[in-house]
């Protein structure tokens, strides 16, 4: 397990190392963003001032080294746009981004799972014909079309739900069943077709020619054997919905990450989107790090590491 987590934890740091030298470079060539910061008629030598007190005026590998330092000392910097220190900025958006995808995460797993193992045991039956275009549904619309169609029938129509805000628990809903309409139909199919093979398995029916019942096979061996791909698909899931939710965030006026993703790279906020991307990276990696060790709890014949020869 140690030398699992070593050589993991070695290579998420390469993999965010090379993501933030990436972001970095695209960052600096997509322009100077002196120009968008200074006020009107200013003139070349307030300009030239201020570039210097930002630091553009030096080598782009200056920068990044200095930019590495602060990392390395847990400091993100100050908003170049708003004057604030990066970390108050996206500390103060985290708690609605978490908050719409565990909305979203909770509304695709108890409507996902259920249908994928109702259509995985009753196979061709008028059941299966009735929630199966209910993924297809799901997995089909674009996310911000199925926004502007809720908000068109439950804020507008029915004037049942705030059309934005996040002030109240009822401005989650249409939110989360947006964000998690995709994931619920990916959770579907993952879970159909795993239960399906497990079904067509030699030890399914051993058990069921030793009398034991259907549901008690599939309840106490199928479900636990079929949870490998469920919790792969789970964890790309979850990294999935944060990164979907820009998207949502912005048709709904959410105050998340999302929305401060977009301002901030419409306002060239190079210190702000660095932060974002760091976040990201390691909500990924960290993701996939907890999905390979909950493997071997689920099933105990997968090793984390090779034992040696």
């Amino acid at each position: 397990m140690v030398r699992f987590l070593v050589s993991r934890g070695a290579q998420s740091l390469i993999s965010v190392f090379g993501v933030m030298t990436i972001v970095f470079v695209i960052m600096r060539l997509a322009g100077d963003p002196t120009l968008l910061l200074v006020p009107e008629g200013s003139t070349r030598e307030e300009i030239a001032q201020l570039r210097h007190q930002l630091g553009f005026d030096r080598p782009i590998a200056v920068q990044y080294g200095a930019y590495l330092w602060d990392l390395f000392r847990f400091d993100l910097g100050t908003s170049f746009v708003q004057r604030v220190a990066v970390t108050d900025i996206v500390g103060a958006r985290v708690p609605y981004t978490l908050k719409l995808a565990a909305g979203a995460l909770f509304a695709a797993v108890i409507v996902g799972l259920p249908i994928g193992i109702i259509t995985a045991i009753r196979r061709g039956t008028t059941i299966e014909r009735i929630l199966m275009p209910i993924v297809l549904i799901g997995q089909s619309m674009p996310t911000f079309w199925s926004g502007i169609l809720l908000i068109l029938l439950f804020a507008v129509t029915l004037d049942w739900l705030p059309s934005s805000g996040a002030d109240r628990l009822s401005s989650l809903v249409m939110q989360a069943i947006a964000l998690g309409a995709l994931s619920m139909a990916t959770f579907a199919r993952i879970a159909r077709t795993s239960i399906i093979d497990e079904l067509s398995k030699e030890y399914v029916r051993a058990a069921l020619a030793k009398g034991i019942s259907r549901g008690r096979v599939v309840l106490v061996h199928v479900l636990r054997n079929a949870a490998i791909p469920v919790i792969t698909v789970a964890a790309l899931e979850i990294a999935n919905l944060l990164a979907g939710a820009v998207i949502v965030e912005t048709v709904f006026a959410w105050p998340g990450l999302g929305q401060l993703a977009v301002q901030s790279i419409q306002g060239r906020d190079f210190l702000v989107v660095q932060a974002l991307v760091l976040l990201a990276s390691v909500t990924y990696i960290l993701l996939n790090l907890l999905a390979d060790m909950l493997y071997s709890l689920v099933d105990p014949r997968i090793k984390l590491y090779r034992p040696k020869q």
